[in-house]
């Protein structure tokens, strides 16, 4: 069975509260369980992890070609605008990865605009909501 990772950076935890007019009222493990739902239906195992701290994530990163992983789904938050490290992560595991936004980000303020982990990724989706894990999903499932 295909494994495949999602991973979700600083204040994603607060979904459902934060700023529902920007990011939806959807919790973060709603969108997770979601998420193992559709991937079930393909035949696709999901694995999740969420961390408010930089290292963490990255040591997760490092770790998943080790646990047999065979992709990655990646919303890394505000970390999505600055983390080189997150960045060098993902290209080092050579693993495909998506990266994923529930907002636009490119309709946001100008800082938002600017992803520095979009280039290692083989695929951004964007603006659709929790739908847009299911479709990094279809993404990875069709890699």
């Amino acid at each position: 069975m295909r494994k495949i990772f999602v991973i979700n950076g600083p204040n994603l935890n607060l979904l459902g509260t934060r700023e529902p007019d920007v990011y939806g009222s959807t919790t973060l493990r709603q969108i997770v369980q979601m998420l193992k739902a559709e991937a079930r239906k393909r035949g696709v195992r999901i694995g999740a992890y969420q961390s408010n701290h930089e290292g963490s994530i990255i040591d997760v990163i490092q770790r998943l070609p080790v646990k047999g992983y065979s992709g990655l789904i990646i919303n890394p938050g505000a970390f999505t605008h600055y983390s080189y490290a997150i960045r060098d992560a993902i290209k080092a595991t050579g693993l495909p990865t998506v990266e994923v936004h529930l907002s636009d980000i490119e309709k946001r303020e100008e800082f938002r605009k600017i992803s520095v982990i979009r280039e290692v990724c083989m695929d951004q989706v964007k603006g659709l909501g929790p739908q847009g894990y299911v479709k990094a999903l279809e993404l990875l499932a069709e890699e």
